[in-house]
């Protein structure tokens, strides 16, 4: 049956059935972001693109001239140090100490190639400790590309909306599923993609005092460090600073992206630092793997090395001028990235204006911070099918049926959506409402 929707229902319906997925609303992200492309090319409209979580403004730009430069001192012929350049190792322990007040030595900071690297990094190490713990907790909603990670290592995970376990009672949940002792590690991010949660103190403490007694380590995933807007981290050295369960435990490793917070995606370049209790435990399990039963010289020697042979040379020295102006107080890239909480109150009023409602909207007693993303439902629909029937009107999104949320709904990631789109985003809204009253 034909439908006048904003984009050609024949063509999306074509496009749809070309695609080759089931649901495409249960789709990867890279394949909804495949598909979008195709009926925007086919069609020659622009769509409300909100699928895929990349940064949406200009890189800092001391990093690109520090690039720049190094690549006319010819970095590009020389293979990087496999544990990062000293200069860069050094600025990442100065930025954990001025922005998050912990202490860590420059030997404990890697360099990965991009955080999505130091995850899997870290899942294959941590899983070579100990065969009797081979199970990883999420604590959900999250990225999806974690479980898949998991799932290519050949390993298992478990996973909970931590939504429904907000405050005091977090401690009796993880209690519960830590009390087995098969559980490896604890993984969350904070603030929370998708949902955008943003977990306290009280939370943090809960999370590092019972993965202390259980013997489990602690990846917290910093994608979008300082980025809870309600909140200024972003002065060196003083408080607040980025709330962390580095204060509550004493064997984690923090995966810090450069990619949301300077717009530096594209360079492929994260941070991964490790507490010093870890990357000073031993094993003799390590060594059926490595040549060292020191887990940070395992991590460092074993597994980077067997990945990627070290990150590349000329992102490293754009990073390290990057991190330098920011310790020094020189470059307040919260100035920037306040852009996302803005773009994100306008676009959930619009949503709210017309019939959806925002699916993670509490902080426990207050209301979801304006930031990356929001999470968005309507009335009779499942996640799932709210994303299939949006592409009719030209708005794309992820269903959080992919992020093990137990909620149905749909998650929007603002920074590629430029203001001058505002007007088309109200006006699609607008006919959605209308044709599903």
């Amino acid at each position: 049956m034909k439908r006048e929707t904003p984009i050609s229902y024949e063509i999306v319906q074509e496009c749809l059935s070309q695609s080759g997925v089931k649901h495409i609303g249960r789709a990867s992200i890279r394949e909804l972001v495949k598909l979008v492309s195709q009926i925007e090319a086919k069609t020659g409209e622009r769509y409300v693109r909100m699928e895929m979580g990349v940064p949406g403004l200009p890189p800092a730009a001391i990093g690109t001239e520090a690039e720049i430069e190094a690549l006319r001192q010819g970095v590009a012929a020389d293979y990087t140090n496999i544990e990062g350049i000293p200069n860069l190792k050094y600025e990442v322990s100065r930025f954990v100490r001025l922005f998050m007040n912990i202490q860590v030595e420059t030997e404990q900071c890697m360099l990965t190639v991009g955080s999505v690297m130091g995850s899997f990094a870290s899942f294959m190490t941590i899983s070579r400790l100990d065969p009797d713990r081979q199970t990883t907790l999420f604590l959900d909603p999250g990225f999806p590309v974690h479980k898949q990670q998991i799932k290519a290592l050949g390993l298992k995970y478990e996973n909970f909306d931590v939504y429904n376990f907000r405050g005091a009672k977090l401690r009796a949940k993880l209690e519960e599923l830590l009390r087995p002792g098969h559980i490896s590690t604890i993984l969350y991010s904070n603030p929370n993609n998708p949902a955008w949660i943003c977990f306290t103190e009280e939370e943090l403490k809960i999370i590092g005092e019972v993965a202390q007694a259980h013997d489990v380590i602690v990846i917290e995933d910093l994608a979008y460090f300082g980025m809870d807007f309600r909140q200024d981290y972003s002065v060196p050295g003083e408080p607040p600073y980025q709330p962390t369960v580095a204060n509550y435990c004493s064997d984690y490793i923090l995966l810090i992206s450069s990619s949301k917070m300077f717009s530096y995606a594209g360079q492929r370049i994260g941070m991964m630092v490790v507490s010093d209790s870890l990357f000073h435990r031993t094993s003799e399990q390590l060594l059926g793997y490595y040549t060292q039963n020191q887990f940070g010289r395992a991590l460092v020697f074993g597994t980077l090395y067997s990945l990627s042979s070290g990150t590349a040379h000329s992102p490293q020295y754009g990073l390290a001028a990057i991190l330098k102006a920011v310790n020094d107080g020189n470059y307040r890239y919260r100035d920037q990235v306040l852009e996302y909480g803005e773009r994100a109150k306008l676009m959930k009023q619009l949503f709210t204006s017309n019939g959806f409602t925002i699916v993670y909207d509490r902080d426990i007693d207050r209301p979801i911070a304006d930031g990356f993303y929001f999470t968005y439902g309507y009335p009779g629909f499942s996640g799932a099918d709210l994303v299939r029937e949006m592409l009719f009107y030209g708005v794309s999104a992820i269903s959080l049926a992919i992020t093990g949320s137990e909620r149905e709904g749909v998650r929007a990631c603002v920074s590629k959506v430029g203001r001058d789109q505002l007007p088309d985003l109200e006006k699609r809204l607008r006919q959605f409402h209308e044709d599903h009253p």
